[in-house]
């Protein structure tokens, strides 16, 4: 019999969150390069999105492609200090994913599929990074 165990299961944790926040920061690292090749694309032209005109979120495009340029660099660098384990990365993690849902949902007239997609892409991060217990060192 082995003596090694898994402190997540006996702790009580969710023995799935730990790979799924390894998956987390890459499903960041490639979310935040889509944000930013979205925000490229409505900075440069404006062909690729629907103008919806009377909209309780109506924004110029390209400001609209500022905020998701912005946003997927920051998303993409906290992904890659996930990786790492850097500390501070998880908590920054969640708080991004926050926004850049709430920033996709405001963005869904102007490209339906796409901005439900990202939602749907960072309730997975949001999830995984506040499920995930790091193993605490007994030494």
């Amino acid at each position: 019999m082995s003596t090694t165990t898994n402190r997540s299961m006996d702790r009580g944790g969710n023995p799935w969150a730990g790979a799924f926040a390894t998956a987390a920061g890459v499903m960041m690292l490639v979310l935040g390069s889509f944000q930013g090749l979205q925000g490229f694309a409505a900075i440069l032209t404006g062909d690729v999105f629907v103008d919806v005109g009377d909209y309780a979120y109506s924004v110029d495009l390209s400001t609209w492609g500022w905020v998701h340029l912005v946003l997927g660099v920051a998303i993409a660098v906290t992904g890659a200090f996930l990786l790492m384990d850097a500390v501070w990365a998880r908590m920054v993690g969640i708080s991004l994913a926050v926004i850049s849902a709430i920033a996709n949902f405001m963005f869904i007239p102007y490209y339906p599929f796409w901005a439900i997609l990202i939602i749907g892409f960072d309730v997975a991060v949001i999830w995984a990074l506040a499920a995930y217990e790091p193993e605490r060192s007994t030494a």
